[in-house]
């Protein structure tokens, strides 16, 4: 049973960068057809999907998000990381990392489905 959990700092202030770390256990994250994302849940409003990580080391995110985030994994730990920068008190949020299915749509590896999820990892961003 593949298990998740996120870490990282509670608070970032504005205008820094948001890092947090999700370490895997029970499967690997190279192992084929899996992928390994990023989603927030902000405070009164629904699940974001902000990006992915595919097996291979690809990356896919959301265009909403593209020029501030970065994805990135340590293989040798079991670790994907998030890098969210130029933060503002819009992207206080709870953070979810999960893992599921990809397909191949082309160009990138999506997620199909998100069958692991970590507990979730509350940020603020404030000064």
């Amino acid at each position: 049973q593949v298990q998740l959990q996120e870490s990282g700092p509670g608070l970032v202030k504005p205008s820094q960068t948001l890092s947090l770390t999700c370490t895997v256990s029970g499967g690997s994250i190279t192992t084929a057809n899996y992928a390994w994302s990023w989603i927030r849940q902000p405070p009164g409003k629904g699940l974001e999907w902000m990006g992915v990580i595919a097996f291979d080391g690809s990356t896919y995110y959301s265009p909403s998000l593209k020029s501030r985030i970065s994805i990135s994994r340590d293989t040798s730990k079991n670790q994907f990381s998030l890098h969210l920068t130029s933060v503002t008190p819009e992207d206080t949020a709870v953070f979810y990392c999960a893992g599921g299915g990809t397909y191949y749509g082309g160009t990138y590896y999506y997620p199909s489905d998100f069958g692991s999820w970590g507990q979730g990892t509350q940020v603020t961003v404030s000064s």
